[in-house]
């Protein structure tokens, strides 16, 4: 049975603190950029900091809540520690959130211009 069909649920409490805590870690802009750029690779503190734009002493405290809240995980190679997210359930609800905001904005989502994800609507043209 997958996820999609199951009908819904009451969440037990514990459960319910844990949701809570997911989207605690992601209403911070810092934290959403830093998952945002781990999505489909691992980088190093120093890294996301020149991905984020933010000095490396920040991003790391980001990283050790994200990391509390299972959201991300490490991989230690030498001296470097490597930061990838911690499951696929983690990148879908990082990329969904993201492309859900995108259709908040006006014209055709970036993410629907990709040929590859393009979808003909009725009396639509695809955008170029």
């Amino acid at each position: 049975m997958n996820a999609d069909s199951q009908e819904a649920r009451p969440l037990a409490d514990d459960q319910v603190g844990l949701v809570v805590e997911v989207f605690r870690m992601l209403a911070d802009a810092t934290r959403v950029q830093v998952l945002w750029a781990l999505v489909d690779r691992e980088l190093s503190v120093n890294d996301l900091a020149g991905c984020v734009g933010k000095p490396a002493p920040s991003v790391s405290q980001h990283l050790a809540k994200l990391r509390m809240a299972r959201l991300v995980s490490t991989r230690r190679s030498g001296t470097t520690i490597y930061y990838s997210l911690e499951n696929e359930h983690v990148r879908q609800l990082v990329v969904d959130a993201v492309y859900n905001a995108e259709h908040a904005g006006p014209g055709v989502p970036p993410h629907h211009r990709d040929e590859a994800t393009v979808r003909a609507l009725p009396g639509r043209r695809a955008a170029k």
